[in-house]
């Protein structure tokens, strides 16, 4: 069986927490999307995220990527959508969520994604095989266009790099070995992600027990009302996690916006959280505990 028969996911990254400089390794915008693999013949066009979920009824206006390729092909890349010209993921969400297929046709015309495309990994063969820097030299072969944009890369200036998403707030930068290989079905740290995060600290109104954790309902005071704004998860071996439980339960729910179930007590423990963004609503995207304060 090829891989263009097989399902399979996509190589996936490992997180570290600062960027550096390598001659080893290029580096790419980490763009905040939908992994997707796209399989396009003359007569095959297929959207996969990396759950292997088919995405193609949902993103029409990608089906241009199937013109003038005459070959079998599997490219590996994100979808994204954009708002005043950056990556917007609730953006995109809206997307993910219509079922209407009228709904689905307007948008794809009004506001169209774009595919952004860092790897290849069949060419009428298996190409993961072969190191990452030649999949690189074949994918160039493709023309860019409106809706297919492939990955521009840099060779050992991953700081620099950092540094100058951060004042656009991107969602970070991605550094991979230029020889690696290319593992599906598996995380490597071949491939490594730097995220650009956000730092903040909060109160903590209270908690919810998961299976081996709890989840940390994270507050702010907007104009003497607290306002709910989050969870960070902590497993029951972290040192925070005996300090919160022992607070006093209250029988009064301080968040104004937020009524779960859930075992609530007087916002005056914080911890620094960090964060991606925050969503239009307020709301902390990825946001995990750093540290008790």
């Amino acid at each position: 069986m090829t891989l263009w028969e097989k399902e399979f996911t996509p190589m996936l990254l490992k997180e570290v927490d600062k960027p550096f400089d390598s001659s080893n390794y290029l580096y790419e915008l980490k763009f905040d999307g939908i992994r997707s693999l796209i399989y396009v013949s003359q007569d095959t066009f297929k959207i996969k995220s990396r759950q292997n979920i088919d995405l193609t009824n949902l993103f029409p206006e990608l089906k241009i990527i199937q013109k003038n390729i005459k070959r079998k092909v599997i490219f590996d890349g994100e979808i994204i959508s954009l708002e005043n010209n950056l990556p917007s993921f609730p953006k995109l969400q809206k997307r993910i969520r219509l079922k209407n297929k009228i709904k689905v046709n307007y948008y794809s015309k009004e506001e169209p994604v774009i595919f952004i495309v860092f790897d290849i990994l069949y060419e009428n063969k298996d190409l993961t095989n072969i190191s990452l820097i030649k999949r690189k030299e074949i994918l160039n072969k493709y023309p860019d266009n409106n809706y297919f944009i492939k990955s521009k890369y840099i060779f050992n200036k991953g700081k620099k790099l950092y540094q100058e998403i951060k004042k656009i707030n991107l969602e970070g930068i991605i550094a991979k070995q230029i020889n690696s290989l290319y593992y599906i079905n598996e995380r490597t740290d071949n491939w490594l992600k730097i995220k650009n995060y956000q730092e903040n600290t909060f109160y903590i109104g209270g908690y919810q027990i998961n299976k081996n954790t709890i989840s940390l309902l994270l507050g702010e005071y907007r104009d003497k009302d607290f306002y709910y704004v989050g969870k960070a998860t902590i497993g029951m071996n972290n040192s925070f996690y005996k300090q919160v439980i022992k607070e006093r339960i209250s029988k009064k729910n301080y968040f104004c916006n937020y009524n779960d179930k859930a075992y609530y007590f007087k916002p005056k423990l914080t911890c620094l959280v960090n964060y991606l963004e925050r969503t239009k609503n307020n709301y902390l995207r990825q946001a995990f505990l750093k540290r008790e304060n």
